[in-house]
């Protein structure tokens, strides 16, 4: 544990990385165009992308990357009304589409990079920037990890802009706070924080600044890059932030009084904190009746029992408690595994690393071969290890009733976290049987009580227990029924709705 601790713990080095933003510093525009083009290039280190005109005969100079640029947009800014006017008086003021004024070279090559054109005029230490920046973006369609029966079917992009449009169009309200960083000291991604000003916490707005601010990587590709950076207790297998990629799902969560991060060029938004039930919440139990929510609801729960446990329970009966089995199975199951050579644990093992590898197979290989690969796997593998002595059919039956209980976990990162947690429930049942299990089951709960997201507790409202916010756990009670927030959040509003259904009363 002490060598674990010392690597991961080793003493970083503050002073090891380069420091690339080379951009900080001011840079005095010259009054000669030919210089501050020079400029340029050797900051780009000669991009071969670099368009560059000389207009009104040498007296101004346009220069725009052409891959980032929208080459209409150029000339319908730019360059046409330029066109349109005398070559002694170049009135930018008089265009119709008026650029940015910038003194600071190093932020007109800032902007050069979104997109925007740069325009110098020949005498004057100023340039003007007009935005041109070309749009390719894939239609707002339903996430295909997060279908749902009813409601809605839109889903976020990998624009930042659209994806905040798309959480505008839905709160229509001053109330909500949008707030931009610069993350990656080489990538300067933009990454957006969004959250309600009267709901949230200002405690866990101010630790996410912090943390935020204390990312030094070079790099941000995604999410999932900043969720690392900025979680309380990155050993933990349970993710401490929900991913989630559907603009309904944020608003819900912004209106609880819980924060969204957005990453530019990623679909999936962080929501934080959240509880455990996070993970177990769709949006069909809301946008249906609140029978069949609750129904739905404790089927995915009762999924993540069988997940974790069905196949360490049959190991540890296998092995230390036959007589738990019925009179009536006995023989059954006895004649299923007398020809197997391997123990128990190597035979649960075995299967759900099979399992493993046929999901990770399907996962990775295009959709037509993947789902191939899935039948293959299933009936073909099965079918042929059974006949081969290899496996019990009980076993093939207890690993497909894993497999399928995990698929119902609504969350991808927690779908993984079970598949995680099958293998220390396997061993601890190996070598004590129950007792084993009762406590790797222990060691689990003490974890969940204890961990924390961004200081809320993370097995609220159980751990502490709140009776009067179990109305959205294992069951969901009517929305007229849920008139206050859950107060894990440490939401400044508690109270939701007024008197509800105040029209039978009259």
């Amino acid at each position: 544990m002490k060598l674990l601790k010392k690597f991961l713990g080793k003493k970083e080095d503050n002073n090891y990385m380069k420091d690339y933003r080379n951009l900080e510093d001011t840079k005095q525009i010259s009054s000669k165009l030919d210089d501050n083009l020079s400029y340029i290039q050797q900051k780009l280190n000669h991009p071969s992308d670099l368009q560059k005109m000389y207009l009104k005969d040498g007296k101004a100079l346009l220069v725009y990357l052409e891959t980032l640029s929208d080459q209409d947009k150029v000339n319908e800014k730019v360059i046409l009304p330029l066109s349109k006017m005398d070559n002694n008086q170049i009135q930018i003021k008089n265009m119709e589409s008026t650029g940015k004024q910038h003194t600071d070279l190093h932020e007109g090559i800032k902007q050069l990079l979104k997109g925007h054109a740069l325009l110098f005029i020949k005498g004057t230490p100023e340039l003007y920037t007009f935005n041109a920046t070309a749009i390719h973006n894939r239609s707002v369609d339903e996430p295909a990890n997060e279908k749902v029966v009813r409601g809605s079917h839109e889903g976020f992009v990998e624009n930042i802009i659209i994806n905040i449009n798309l959480i505008r169009k839905r709160i229509e309200s001053t109330d909500l706070a949008v707030r931009y960083y610069k993350v990656g000291e080489r990538s300067n991604t933009n990454v957006g924080v969004l959250f309600m000003q009267s709901l949230a916490d200002p405690e866990v707005v101010k630790k996410l600044d912090e943390r935020l601010k204390w990312i030094t990587s070079d790099t941000i590709i995604s999410p999932g890059y900043v969720e690392e950076f900025i979680e309380d207790t990155p050993s933990s297998p349970f993710p401490q932030m929900l991913n989630t990629e559907r603009p309904d799902g944020v608003m819900s969560d912004l209106m609880e009084g819980r924060v969204a991060v957005m990453v530019e060029g990623s679909p999936t938004a962080l929501i934080l904190p959240v509880t455990l039930m996070a993970f177990y919440q769709t949006p069909d139990d809301y946008n249906g009746r609140w029978i069949a929510g609750s129904y739905l609801r404790m089927i995915r729960l009762l999924s993540f029992f069988l997940a974790v446990t069905l196949p360490a329970f049959y190991t540890a009966i296998i092995a230390f408690h036959f007589e738990f089995i019925p009179n009536d199975l006995v023989l059954p199951i006895k004649a299923s595994i007398d020809d197997i050579a391997y123990p128990p644990i190597l035979e649960a093992l075995v299967m759900v690393i099979t399992i493993e590898l046929i999901r990770e197979a399907g996962v990775r290989l295009p959709t037509p071969v993947g789902q191939t690969i899935g039948i293959v796997g299933g009936l073909i593998i099965g079918d042929a290890v059974v006949r081969a002595g290899l496996i019990s059919n009980v076993m093939i039956v207890i690993i497909a009733t894993t497999a399928i209980a995990s698929f119902v976990v609504p969350s991808n990162e927690m779908s993984t976290t079970v598949r995680i947690l099958i293998y220390p429930m396997i061993l601890s049942a190996a070598l004590l049987g129950f007792v084993g299990i009762t406590f790797a089951s222990m060691i689990i709960l003490i974890h969940l009580c204890k961990l924390e997201s961004f200081g809320t507790p993370y097995f609220s409202p159980w751990a502490p227990l709140k009776w009067n916010e179990l109305k959205d756990t294992f069951i969901r009670v009517p929305v007229w029924k849920m008139n206050q927030r859950p107060s894990d959040t440490q939401v400044e509003e508690l109270n939701r709705q007024r008197e509800s259904r105040g029209w039978k009363k009259t």
